[in-house]
């Protein structure tokens, strides 16, 4: 029951709707089955007997409304009879065809919208929640985990459910027949499917939980394999690696195998039971019929229902086992999103305008999961078309402040102000378009420098004219046309690999600069340049200060020159100084 609640809270109402349907449909499907075998069993009857035409008076009846329609003859009758037995069995087969479309259709349209919204959840929450996730983690509930959980989860569950109905309907089939022997079967292979689930369900569990385990440790070991490649290169750190992915990926195996044989075990054990049960139904019937003939339609009709029964009992079987090995991660996934901040919608009315100042009032600042305070009463006023620098030893509070500039972090104490109106996540998103950002590790994609500096938009919107002049004051356009064939439509590679560390960060300058920021924020976003590059970008970077408001975190001395004031931070406390003062007082 707990499973069911925790897919259902997965669904949004539209979705619950569409199960809805299909459950009604799966009802139908069970039932025309049911009709579909039970019409059988007249009709093997009229074969071995015709006698009955005249003898029962149901079978009689349905002769004499017949003759309306021409019939006039037991040869005609039984062949009529034929033909609507196995019309009815083409109608129960082609809707239990669209029933079956519509399960895997449900299904799969359920791993798209559940990992769009888990994508959508996780990209919505606040920076400071990133601080305490694994990327890779993220990465493998997306991706691994929705396809596991939709995979042997709500696939096996709607199995549970279909299939359940056919069982149900071909057991009551049975009862109608003959309710002794019907609860005896039914007793017999249902007792046994549940026995000896019982007796893996804890097993299964377990290594349920190891499986998940073994997939987050396999996606962070290739994570980070991949991600520092130049080191272990160098290092011939490779054997170690593939060590520790080892371990891991064969426990991931191991009980995914171990998963499906448990699946299985019970399938050959109790096809030998009802291949004897058959031979003693026979008996059985033999013993209480007396007549082979008036013992045929029922043993075909259990023939029958059984090619239906059987199956159905171990695809039952089959999906338990995997609800229950894939139990674990669908808890696990729902507890990630009931832990998730609720996402809210905000329209932007609340305009924000930046003319006059930038003001951080009393600030005080601890990251989740620190005793230590890491901003104590900032005061900080940036006026605009100023040059500001932050200076100071790692770990000082530099990056806290600009994050909390930047709105990516929410203070505990004090307030962000822009020329006296507070900012809120109400307003976040207005402030946060006037600002164009440099952080100190460039991130690329996998895609051209031209859409690299237009980050985020379409590549047939991008402006040209905006990606050249911002390629211009990154001291890169002269990079990009002389000496890439391709130009601005050069692969960059992943993670920009095949560039070097500066061209790399003067893509990211350019890439801040290209909407044409009122606020430009650079976190030692030059300390990958050369002295000589550095100058260059920095002179053009001086030249927009006359249009712009530029806040920077000094990597060298001699980016801070050009700074209209100079704030130095240590042990989370900030001062004013002077260049010169800087100069002599900090070595």
């Amino acid at each position: 029951m707990q499973t069911i609640k925790n897919f259902l809270f997965l669904f949004t109402f539209h979705e619950i709707k569409k199960l809805i349907l299909l459950t009604a449909m799966i009802l139908i499907m069970g039932l025309l089955d049911m009709i579909g075998v039970a019409s059988i069993l007249p009709f093997v009857a009229v074969l071995t007997n015709p006698s009955l035409i005249e003898t029962n008076s149901i079978i009689n009846s349905i002769f004499n409304a017949s003759i309306i329609f021409g019939i006039e003859d037991d040869k005609d009758f039984l062949f009529i009879l034929g033909v609507l037995v196995f019309a009815m069995l083409v109608i129960s087969l082609s809707f239990k065809a669209l029933t079956v479309y519509a399960q895997h259709r449900f299904v799969q349209m359920r791993e798209y919208t559940i990992g769009k919204r888990l994508f959508e959840s996780y990209l919505r929450q606040p920076y400071s929640w990133y601080l305490n996730r694994n990327s890779a983690d993220l990465g493998k509930n997306i991706l691994s985990e929705i396809q596991a959980i939709i995979g042997n989860g709500l696939n096996p569950l709607i199995e549970i459910m279909a299939k359940g109905v056919i069982a149900i309907a071909m057991i009551l089939l049975l009862i109608l027949i003959d309710i002794k022997l019907a609860l005896v079967v039914g007793l017999i292979l249902g007792g046994a499917y549940s026995l000896i689930f019982y007796i893996l369900r804890s097993f299964l569990n377990r290594i349920g939980e190891v499986r998940l385990n073994s997939n987050k440790s396999r996606f962070l070991i290739l994570s980070e394999a991949f991600g520092a490649i130049k080191e272990i290169k160098i290092k011939n750190l490779e054997k170690i690696f593939i060590n520790r992915f080892d371990a891991p990926s064969k426990n991931y195996a191991k009980t995914t195998a171990q998963s499906q044989i448990a699946k299985n075990l019970p399938r050959f054990f109790l096809e030998a039971i009802a291949f004897g049960g058959a031979m003693l139904l026979i008996l059985y019937l033999m013993m209480k019929k007396g007549n082979f003939n008036e013992v045929l339609p029922v043993i075909t009709l259990y023939i029958f229902a059984g090619y239906r029964l059987i199956p159905s009992l171990q695809q039952i079987y089959n999906s338990l086992t995997q609800l229950t090995f894939i139990n674990p991660s669908l808890n696990s996934l729902v507890n990630d999103l009931k832990n998730l901040s609720e996402i809210k919608s905000y329209n932007d009315q609340d305009n924000v305008l930046f003319k006059k100042k930038i003001t951080l009032n009393n600030i005080q600042y601890s990251y989740p999961n620190s005793s230590r305070v890491t901003l104590k009463n900032i005061n900080l006023t940036v006026n605009a078309k100023n040059v500001v620098g932050l200076v100071g030893s790692t770990g000082s509070g530099k990056t806290t402040i600009v994050d909390i500039i930047l709105g990516l972090l929410e203070t505990q104490k004090g307030t962000l102000e822009v020329d006296g109106k507070i900012i809120t996540k109400k307003n976040i998103h207005i402030w946060q378009r006037l600002i164009g950002y440099v952080p100190q590790n460039i991130c690329l994609i996998d895609d051209t420098i031209a859409s690299n500096i237009a980050f985020g938009i379409d590549k047939k919107s991008i402006d040209l004219k905006s990606l050249e002049k911002a390629s211009r004051i990154a001291n890169l356009h002269s990079f990009v046309e002389n000496e890439l064939e391709k130009k601005y439509q050069t692969i960059v590679g992943e993670r920009g690999v095949r560039l070097s560390g500066g061209q790399i960060q003067r893509i990211g300058i350019a890439r801040a600069l290209y909407h044409s920021p009122q606020v430009l924020v650079l976190d030692e976003a030059t300390s990958a340049l050369d002295n000589q590059t550095e100058k260059a970008v920095m002179d053009a970077i001086n030249n927009l200060s006359k249009n712009i408001t530029i806040i920077l975190i000094a990597h060298r001395l001699s980016t801070v020159k050009i700074c209209d004031e100079i704030y130095m931070l240590n042990n989370g406390e900030l001062k004013q100084q002077t260049y010169d003062e800087l100069i002599k007082n900090n070595n």
